[in-house]
């Protein structure tokens, strides 16, 4: 018997590494989480990867998807369509610590990049995950086990639980600050009827799905950097959120990090299709 249950009320996928995301009713489960989530990047002249850490206008880059074609649209400039199905331009990239082959997307998305992001001195390129590529999430938080990812900050999904949000709004709207949307973190799939956090304290995640279950592994709570800080409406950072957050979200296994939410890996269930409104039940873990 599962120690909680809760609802699926929100799924989003975020096809481009720090751009913005796509709310979706479902989503397909593969072994590195939601389909074509985190399946493109953007990175520099020297191959490094870009987020909105660099460049906050990032969160302005809107995807759209459909079954042969990546669309890019943004403030100013023209929407561009990439195909899905392009020949293989291999090109070494840098994530974090990881270096792999990626490929890349062409020329007109890099001068799409270009003339959108706008840096003096710098060259953009769009790269895709190689299918020959393997990343895998770190080791000692999965314990053991070789977990695959694509281009997210290491696991394969995020679990967020709506009450925590909540519990942040109430905190900064007591502090005389306009309370923020679930897009400030980015998260894959968010849990309704939880008390907040309760994903914090959660070993394993069993969705019940049409073609049976799913069961993800939460293994590590996600840190927080000055992403939340950014109001991807103005795309202006200012520090409300991760100052509201510290009092009371510090969390020593993380070596005194600020968290919110929970990285998962992908146990059960590839091929599946999660969806809102399909329940969860969550198992506690005791490490």
């Amino acid at each position: 018997m599962a120690d909680c249950t809760g609802i699926i009320t929100q799924l989003f996928i975020y096809p481009i590494k720090s751009c913005a995301g796509i709310e979706v009713t479902q989503a397909q489960l593969t072994a590195t989480g939601l389909s074509m989530d985190r399946e493109w990047l953007i990175v520099d002249q020297e191959g490094m990867f870009l987020t909105q850490r660099q460049i906050p206008h990032m969160v302005w880059i809107t995807p759209a998807l459909t079954s042969s074609a990546l669309t890019l649209s943004a403030p100013g400039v023209a929407p561009l369509s990439i195909p899905l199905e392009l020949p293989s331009t291999p090109k070494q990239i840098t994530v974090w610590r990881d270096t792999l082959l990626g490929d890349d997307q062409g020329e007109a998305a890099a001068q799409w990049l270009d003339a959108y992001l706008a840096v003096p001195g710098k060259h953009y390129r769009l790269i895709r995950f190689s299918k020959q590529a393997r990343r895998l999430s770190a080791l000692d938080w999965t314990k053991g086990v070789e977990a695959v990812n694509k281009f997210s900050d290491g696991f394969a999904v995020q679990v967020v639980t709506q009450s925590a949000l909540d519990e942040l709004n109430s905190r900064l709207i007591a502090q005389g600050h306009e309370a923020v949307s679930m897009s400030r973190f980015r998260p894959n799939i968010v849990l309704a009827q939880l008390e907040a956090h309760t994903e914090d304290h959660l070993g394993e995640l069993t969705i019940h799905t049409n073609q049976g279950s799913a069961q993800l592994h939460l293994v590590k709570p996600c840190p927080r950097c000055a992403i939340p800080d950014i109001n991807p409406e103005t795309a202006i950072s200012s520090p409300e959120v991760n100052d509201t957050l510290r009092p009371y979200r510090t969390l020593a296994r993380v070596d005194g990090a600020i968290c919110f939410g929970m990285n998962g890996i992908v146990h059960a269930g590839v091929g599946q299709t999660l969806a809102v409104g399909q329940s969860a039940e969550g198992n506690f873990s005791f490490d």
